[in-house]
């Protein structure tokens, strides 16, 4: 079997080993790929594997011997999942790798908005502490989570362990979900409820849906319009269910208290983008994902969707519809 990976340079910047999927065929790797390289990268191959790199029933029209495709990542809009289906090929993702980190990492971007850690450690190192006569100074003010509601927009695995870190730091929960029932609770005790209680409810909002065109733009200034002055929002989903001059315009204004976000509707962020200059913005180069650990369970997940699938096994096949 051939295999080609198009973009492989993120998943594996040189710590992690491509030995399991050498194993599994004749391997090519390129650190990343232009759209009008993908054709001749592709050629007779049987498998491609992808993170970012579109793949569409055009290209896969041109490429005759391809059978599989195994997206290194959760999301898969960049396949046209349909088209594959129609052709034959195989698609599969990486579920759950990200649970623990992404979680982590959400967290870790509200409890930097609460207290400012960054800045006053700098300001300290800065020389302002010994500098100032007092015991004790601060530059911002500072929140406290406790009993504070927290909303959830997508309860996949990541929304769920979220909710459960949130409800650690004694907030309310508050989840919606398409696929769950309003009105009723999970095992945990979280309730799901309607989207706009979500927004007119919530002091602090996370997002952990896909990007669909059902969630696509889902913050936006009628939405913002409908959620509680100074509100928090996270997103280490997807940018794109973001509109990014709609956001910028209530940080400015004051609607929304502040910002942290990992993904942007444009990736990497242009020049010219509102949130780089918008008040109490937080933003980071999509990493919440990126830690070591977790980008050996995508590699140790990918070699397996292909080892099953040479065994004639499905595992992790995606579907057009089935990604929450």
């Amino acid at each position: 079997m051939k295999i080609v990976i198009l973009d492989g340079k993120i998943e594996n910047p040189g710590d992690l080993s491509w030995e399991g999927l050498e194993n599994l065929g004749e391997l090519t790797v390129y650190e990343d790929s232009r759209e009008d390289q993908v054709l001749e990268r592709i050629g007779d191959a049987d498998a491609i594997l992808t993170n970012k790199v579109v793949m569409n029933g055009e290209t896969m029209d041109a490429c005759p011997n391809l059978k599989y495709i195994g997206v290194m990542a959760t999301g898969y809009n960049v396949i046209d999942v349909k088209a594959a289906g129609e052709r034959g090929i195989a698609v599969t993702n990486v579920p759950g790798y990200g649970t623990g980190i992404v979680s982590q990492y959400t967290m870790a971007m509200l409890l930097e908005i609460c207290h400012y850690i960054g800045h006053h450690s700098e300001a300290v190192h800065q020389g302002r502490w010994s500098g100032c006569g007092d015991w004790c100074f601060w530059d911002y003010d500072m929140m406290e989570l406790t009993g504070k509601t927290m909303g959830i927009i997508g309860y996949g695995k990541i929304g769920q362990a979220v909710a459960r870190l949130a409800g650690a730091f004694g907030m309310r929960v508050l989840a919606y979900s398409p696929s769950r029932k309003v009105g009723t609770k999970d095992e945990a005790g979280i309730g799901f409820v309607e989207l706009n209680q979500i927004f007119e409810e919530s002091d602090v909002i996370s997002l952990h849906c896909p990007m669909t065109e059902r969630t696509a733009g889902i913050i936006n200034k009628d939405s913002i319009q409908k959620m509680k002055d100074g509100v928090i929002l996270i997103n280490t989903s997807r940018g794109g269910l973001v509109v990014d001059q709609d956001l910028a315009k209530a940080l400015n204004d004051g609607k929304i208290r502040a910002a942290g976000l990992d993904v942007i509707s444009q990736e990497p962020i242009a020049e010219d983008n509102p949130l780089l200059t918008a008040k109490n913005c937080l933003i980071t180069p999509h990493i919440a994902w990126a830690a070591r650990e977790a980008r050996q369970k995508i590699m140790d997940i990918v070699v397996d969707n292909l080892t099953c699938y040479q065994q004639g096994i499905q595992k992790n096949r995606v579907e057009e519809t089935n990604y929450e």
